[in-house]
């Protein structure tokens, strides 16, 4: 995978855009700023905005090309972010450390997306957030991207059980129209959910 994102990120535009995830963004401003991991996020949009926000930003993705486009719009905005570049399955964060982690657009296959999630939880302090929006299965007749595979898309039940020690504070399927550069454009089959770590 680390290849595949490598070469999809090679163009000089962002190809998410450089405006951060619009759910992602409404939850954060709810917030008071803290600390914040986000994992996969790619070009940095996500970051940037957390960071334009007053938040102290951890963030980590396989893609070193990836990484180069976040650090320069990280640049271009005059801020800074700590960012990695890991597998989300062997990352390590201090535990009871940090007030959100947000998944966004980050799907992984089955046999590792659990044990990811519950690591997720041992980050926060009590109280922090998971803050995740994805695409649900119904996401598979539309073009406006995502994973092919449909055990990489997410269902109510299935974050349930992911996040089980967390209170929920929202979970819902949604139909949107995302514009988020060109390979997230166009009407699609979203989850979101927020908990919060008890």
């Amino acid at each position: 995978m680390k290849n595949f994102w490598n070469e999809r990120f090679s163009p000089t535009g962002y190809i998410y855009g450089e405006t951060p995830n619009a759910f992602f963004a409404e939850q954060l401003n709810k917030l008071p700023s803290g600390k914040i991991i986000l994992p996969c996020d790619g070009e940095g949009r996500n970051s940037v905005f957390a960071a334009l926000h007053n938040w102290e930003v951890s963030a980590f993705d396989t893609s070193e090309r990836g990484k180069e486009k976040a650090l320069l719009l990280a640049h271009k905005n005059k801020v800074s972010l700590e960012y990695l570049i890991e597998d989300a399955t062997l990352i390590e964060y201090p535990e009871n450390q940090y007030d959100v982690v947000a998944f966004i657009y980050a799907h992984f296959p089955p046999n590792i997306r659990t044990s990811i999630h519950q690591k997720a939880i041992t980050w926060l302090k009590p109280g922090g957030k998971i803050i995740l929006e994805g695409f649900n299965p119904n996401q598979l007749k539309n073009n406006s991207g995502g994973p092919k595979n449909e055990d990489m898309l997410y269902t109510e039940t299935m974050l349930k059980s992911d996040f089980k020690e967390l209170k929920i504070e929202l979970l819902q399927t949604a139909k949107i129209q995302l514009e988020e550069g060109k390979h997230h454009i166009g009407p699609a089959d979203v989850i979101r959910f927020v908990g919060i770590k008890i």
